[in-house]
């Protein structure tokens, strides 16, 4: 198993570029900033799958750089079981207007999340230690990539916003009573060309 190597320099502006998104000064430092302390938690802990810099880019970045257009300003959002923060962190950065809330069970992430956000001098991102099933409070937006199935998510996230988005890969986008389907957005990672789907659904239920 290979080793993730910090590079010296991250294709963040390629990616942003390749999915029509002008970064707002001051983001790819941030995100490089992310990216670098993720790479050397990484040799500890194992916070991520992502082997190449390439893949790591990608998955902690393309989702985000497509939601960010399409959440509402001044939005409230949780990213449940946000692991390293993709997407809810990159999000946090991008929309520095948005109240972002991270939602993480495991003590080693939560640790890693603090530590970035320190660096990054964002004490108004708010960072929770938790289960889905713990979460009390209603956000205006839920988000969560590979935390539950698509259709369990879809029903957890019913239950802490009026709009949720489903993350998907090759699973098909679930259905389920009162929520109907305002956005579906496929596209393609842009280092990996791995072809992604992002649903977005309004809750119906009264």
């Amino acid at each position: 198993m290979s080793r993730l190597v910090r590079p010296s320099h991250w294709p963040i502006a390629r990616v942003a570029q390749k999915l029509g998104v002008e970064l707002a000064p001051g983001c790819e430092a941030q995100l490089a900033t992310w990216l670098d302390t993720l790479v050397e938690w990484n040799a500890r802990l194992d916070l991520t799958a992502a082997r190449t810099v390439n893949e790591l880019v990608d998955l902690m970045l393309a989702d985000a750089l497509v939601v960010a257009a399409l959440v509402p300003t001044g939005a409230s959002l949780v990213d449940v079981g946000t692991g390293a923060g993709a997407p809810g962190l990159a999000l946090a950065v991008l929309r520095p207007d948005l109240k972002i809330t991270l939602v993480e069970p495991l003590t080693k992430r939560i640790s890693f999340l603090r530590t970035v956000l320190g660096k990054l001098g964002r004490p108004d991102i708010v960072l929770v230690r938790a289960r889905v099933e713990d979460l009390e409070t209603r956000f205006d937006v839920a988000i969560s990539r590979a935390t539950l199935p698509p259709l369990s998510w879809l029903s957890a996230g019913l239950g802490l916003a009026d709009q949720v988005w489903v993350l998907l890969a090759k699973d098909d986008a679930p259905s389920y009573e009162g929520a109907e389907i305002v956005q579906d957005l496929t596209y393609q990672w842009p280092l990996t060309e791995a072809t992604r789907r992002m649903v977005g659904y309004r809750n119906t239920a009264e």
